[in-house]
């Protein structure tokens, strides 16, 4: 708990029947607080000449640290605890996400235009023109979240069951910034091949295909063999998302400490699927010294226990992570909690720029070193400068599926974080202000224009 702060996916309601005497209200919120809870909102419920029953809801730091809140309101006396709620459970229960009509069924005419016998002349009309398929159904504005379960956030290898809710959300965030219908296809195999056929099978209802939380290196690989095959944009957003993201931020960090991407050098910490993708985006912007660290230090050209994609970036430096960020003037870490102390930081160039990015528990607390860094960002919502990817992948897709592009490039990877980074005035940009919030409205349409003019540029627009 200590390494946290309370934040709302540890949310509870606490329903609690108070006596109706001057100062218990006061004695529930005090011990609340000596808790270290955060309060939100206080509702009152019921209320007779007796008692009054509240809603307290309350922010807590981790699943133990909301049972020591609820456990100290259940010690005051003449307090009676009715009820807890969980509010993240219980804004899951039944799934997050449905489907619903477009259109109205209110008589026979409109059920013989949309079912049978109506319904056949369209299925006639696409099967001699394919490709009014994107006008006379879902297909044009709808995207398949795909996922085997086997990298579920930072938890590691949970399955498809488990995977669900993250993509029941990513569907959630398609709809309400970018307007697209998403649905989740948790797969139950975690074979390469058999993963490419299922996806290849079911593509003729999508326009689009985001792949989730599929482990490195695998997943490389089904992405390399899907857009191979497939003529609809396919996109990892676990590299690619948050490789644009991490880009556009540090697009603006170089303006506020006047650094250009040639000259500077960059830690990367993590050789995973976020991290290999980031250097390689990092790499096409013009940054030519990105060192790779993984659990075992850097990426050196001397182990030889590297895969494919690690020996891309493998440099004849040796050594441990301490090592390598000694007088570099970047550090991003897509990597876990805690690896990044102070006295790693106080010895980088002069205007370190901290991308601790690990979720929940970033590689390094940002209070601990705000002093000492001209930027930190980290992918939490309750620090500035969230590097999140939902800044990135509604417009991306967006852009793709209205002009029907056939893939997604790197050219577009680039146009969408100059994109995103240029929504910050420069003259705005500040050590808490690179990137702009995921509720900018702007982000999406600005992306998405952005993905539309590089897909035209080079040829792959079909609309």
């Amino acid at each position: 708990m200590a390494n946290l702060s309370p934040n709302s996916s540890f949310s509870l309601t606490l329903r609690v029947e108070i006596p109706n005497r001057v100062g218990m209200l006061a004695e529930v919120t005090k011990a609340i607080a000596t808790s270290g809870g955060n309060f939100g909102q206080i509702d009152l419920i019921n209320q007779t000449r007796a008692v009054s029953t509240r809603d307290i809801t309350v922010d807590a730091a981790s699943s133990d640290h909301a049972e020591t809140i609820v456990q100290a309101v259940k010690a005051l006396p003449d307090i009676k605890v009715i009820n807890v709620y969980d509010r993240t459970f219980n804004l899951h229960r039944g799934g997050k996400i449905s489907i619903a009509s477009r259109i109205p069924l209110k008589s026979v005419s409109d059920l013989a235009m949309a079912y049978t016998p109506g319904v056949g002349r369209i299925c006639n009309a696409i099967a001699q023109n394919p490709e009014e398929v994107y006008n006379l159904t879902i297909k044009k504005n709808t995207v398949a979240i795909v996922t085997d379960g086997s990298a579920v956030l930072g938890l590691g290898n949970l399955g498809p069951a488990a995977a669900l809710p993250v993509m029941e959300g990513k569907a959630m965030l398609f709809k309400e910034f970018a307007g697209i219908d998403a649905f989740p296809i948790c797969l139950d195999t975690q074979d390469t091949d058999k993963i490419v056929e299922a996806v290849k099978n079911i593509a003729p209802v999508f326009g689009g295909v985001n792949l989730e939380d599929i482990a490195a290196p695998r997943c490389f690989e089904i992405e390399a063999k899907l857009r191979q095959e497939l003529d609809i944009p396919v996109f990892h957003d676990d590299q690619h998302g948050t490789a644009i993201v991490t880009l556009a931020a540090l697009f603006n960090s170089l303006k506020l400490v006047n650094k250009s991407m040639g000259d500077i050098r960059i830690i990367i910490n993590g050789a995973g699927a976020a991290g290999i993708a980031i250097a390689r985006l990092l790499q096409k912007a013009g940054a030519d010294k990105i060192w790779l660290c993984d659990s075992k230090g850097i990426v050196s050209t001397s182990r030889t226990d590297l895969t494919e994609e690690k020996r891309e970036f493998a440099v004849k430096a040796q050594g441990t992570l301490a090592g390598a960020v000694q007088g570099a003037d970047v550090f991003i870490g897509v990597s876990a909690p805690g690896v990044l102390t102070p006295e790693m930081v106080h010895s980088m160039a002069k205007d370190p720029i901290v991308f601790a990015m690990a979720n929940p528990i970033p590689e390094i607390q940002p209070e601990i070193i705000s002093n000492d860094v001209a930027v930190i960002a980290t992918g939490r919502s309750d620090y500035p400068n969230q590097i999140n990817n939902v800044l990135a992948f509604p417009g991306v897709f967006r852009g793709a599926l209205d002009c029907r592009a056939q893939t997604i490039t790197t050219t577009m990877y680039l146009e969408a974080a100059s994109a995103i980074a240029s929504l910050v005035n420069p003259s705005d940009i500040d050590k808490e202000h690179i990137i702009p919030s995921v509720f900018d409205e702007r982000v999406v349409t600005a992306v998405a224009s952005a993905v539309q003019r590089a897909a035209r540029e080079e040829g792959i627009a079909r609309s």
